[in-house]
């Protein structure tokens, strides 16, 4: 029992010795030695209890995924070029009014060449109407009048038509024509001479009319021409003999003398 407190005395002290050792600090610090950054210090000191840390503003935008909406001020990644995309009801629909209009304004335009077209061709054939008409008429120093020429060409037709009247076909078609023409011929030759280069000019694309109508002017050329030498020489014998009669005449007044 006595040596019960006197353990007590000894343990005690040796108790507290160890427990002086452990809190001990390994660093000696000095009264005149000042701490380098206590700022640090202070934040690198841990608190007494785990806490937990708070997240900061930067780290929840880090881990905050994009909103739904898609506006955001990170670039959205562009769907890959392999994946095909089905065409929408609105592509579709804009597809078949491209297409109306295409074809609309295709028929539109070929309408438009069809009508120029048109009123080219028209023009051309008024112009070409107006200059054949113009290219008939006989030169001013000519003074040449279709009103009267015309009118007695007109006259003459139907005379030879009158004068055919009991004949046959042939001669009733023929007879006007010529009397006609040999009117014109006489009466506006420049007009007549015009009209009838411009139907050669008509002639010359159907060869087989125009070979007919050389020949049929070449037989009526060689019949004027046979018929005028003829006349001639019926006129230089009428004249021989007139004048072998009027000497003869006169030599029998002679005698008679």
């Amino acid at each position: 029992m006595a040596f019960q407190p006197l353990l007590r005395q000894h343990v005690i002290p040796l108790a507290a010795l160890t427990t002086g050792f452990v809190v001990l600090p390994k660093t000696s610090a000095h009264a005149d030695q000042p701490i380098a950054d206590p700022i640090r210090e202070i934040r690198i000191r841990k608190p007494i209890y785990d806490a937990p840390s708070i997240p900061s503003v930067r780290e929840i935008a880090a881990t905050t995924p994009p909103p739904a909406s898609g506006i955001t001020d990170k670039p959205q990644d562009e769907p890959s070029a392999t994946t095909p995309r089905r065409p929408s009801p609105t592509d579709r629909l804009a597809n078949e009014l491209k297409r109306g209009r295409l074809l609309l304004h295709r028929w539109a335009v070929r309408s438009e060449d069809a009508v120029n077209g048109g009123m080219d061709r028209f023009m051309s054939a008024e112009h070409n109407f107006t200059s054949t008409i113009a290219s008939l008429a006989p030169p001013k120093e000519s003074n040449e009048k279709l009103l009267p020429g015309g009118i007695y060409v007109l006259v003459a037709a139907m005379a030879g038509s009158i004068i055919s009247r009991n004949r046959n076909i042939l001669i009733r078609f023929v007879t006007p024509i010529i009397t006609g023409v040999t009117t014109a011929n006489y009466v506006v030759p420049r007009t007549t001479q015009n009209v009838g280069n411009l139907v050669w000019d008509y002639e010359k694309r159907f060869p087989v009319v125009a070979d007919n109508h050389v020949r049929i002017s070449q037989g009526v050329r060689h019949f004027l021409e046979t018929g005028k030498a003829h006349s001639q020489m019926g006129l230089a014998m009428a004249e021989e003999r007139v004048q072998g009669v009027t000497e003869a005449v006169q030599d029998w007044v002679k005698k008679g003398r």
